[in-house]
C-alpha cells in the first residue's frame, strides 16, 4: 500500500517519469485526466479502500496542497513516498512549448507554479522524499533527506 506523491512544476517531466518507473505497478491519478476533485477524490478513495498502489501526478506546489493527500493516505495506512522534481524553470519551458496547444500551460501559469513551489520536508508525513532531475531525457534520482527509519517501520 503506497502513495506516491509527485512535487513539481508543469513540463518537470512528472508524468514521462511516471510512465517509465510507475507505470507497471501504480495507478495514476492526475487532474490533467480527471479534470475536477470531485473526481479525483472519488479515485483515490477507490485506490485508498482497494488497497491499490498510485501516484498522484499533479504539481502539488504547496505544503498545504499536498496535505490532504498525505493524510488521507497515513488513515489508511498507506506508505507516503515524494518525489520532489527540482525546478529547471527554462528546461521546463521548453517542454511546455513543444506541447501541443491542447496541453500547454501557459507562462504565466508555469511561472506561477514555480513562485509557490515549496520544497517538501519529512515532518509533512512523508516516509521517504527523493529528488529528481531530468537531464538530456533522463532521470536522476537521489534521496531528499535520509527516510526515518521509526515511520519506516510503523506502517510496514
Amino acid at each position: 500500500m503506497e502513495l506516491i506523491l509527485f512535487i513539481g512544476i508543469q513540463a518537470s517531466g512528472k508524468t514521462s517519469f511516471y510512465l517509465e518507473r510507475f507505470f507497471q505497478t501504480h495507478v495514476r491519478i492526475s487532474m490533467d485526466l480527471l479534470r475536477t476533485r470531485h473526481r479525483e477524490q472519488a479515485f483515490m478513495e477507490t485506490c485508498l479502500q482497494t488497497q491499490q498502489r498510485f501516484v498522484v501526478d499533479n504539481t502539488n506546489p504547496t505544503r498545504a496542497e499536498r496535505l490532504p493527500y498525505i493524510e488521507r493516505a497515513r488513515q489508511a495506512k498507506f506508505r507516503v513516498i515524494g518525489y520532489f522534481f527540482e525546478p529547471n524553470p527554462q528546461a521546463s519551458f521548453e517542454r511546455n512549448q513543444k506541447r501541443d496547444t491542447k496541453h500547454r500551460v501557459p507562462p504565466a501559469g508555469l511561472f506561477g507554479t514555480l513562485k509557490r513551489l515549496e520544497r517538501p520536508t519529512m515532518d509533512e508525513g512523508f516516509n521517504a522524499l527523493y529528488q529528481v532531475r531530468a537531464e538530456h531525457g533522463k532521470f536522476e534520482i537521489l534521496p531528499l533527506q535520509e527516510p526515518d527509519a521509526a515511520r519506516l517501520g510503523s506502517d510496514a
